[in-house]
């Protein structure tokens, strides 16, 4: 019961998360441009993504060193965020 309250809560609070599903092989169709995607290092260097908001979108990287915040910043993505284990979260703004 009170998963269920803390869930509608957050949910109250977060109204554009989106529902979560399961990270999904990347592809640069699904949703990153193929500037975003080589700025990360090309496919081969992402394992998943997955949007976690309209204007969030975070993946998993094979190798941090192929992350270029330069290129990824011209690619039009406001922010990076790396943290550990390969995540890399990116505020990419509204996309039409």
């Amino acid at each position: 019961m009170f998963d269920q309250l803390q869930k509608a809560f957050w949910k109250a609070l977060t109204p554009d998360l989106l529902v979560d599903t399961p990270a999904a092989p990347a592809e640069p169709t699904d949703g990153l441009s193929a500037d975003i995607v080589a700025a990360l290092g090309g496919v081969d260097n992402l394992k998943s993504q997955q949007p976690l908001a309209l204007t969030r979108v975070r993946v998993v990287l094979r190798d941090l060193s192929g992350l270029d915040q330069q290129a990824l910043s011209a690619a039009g993505v406001a922010g990076v965020m790396p943290l550990a284990g390969g995540v890399v979260h990116l505020i990419t703004g509204l996309r039409p």
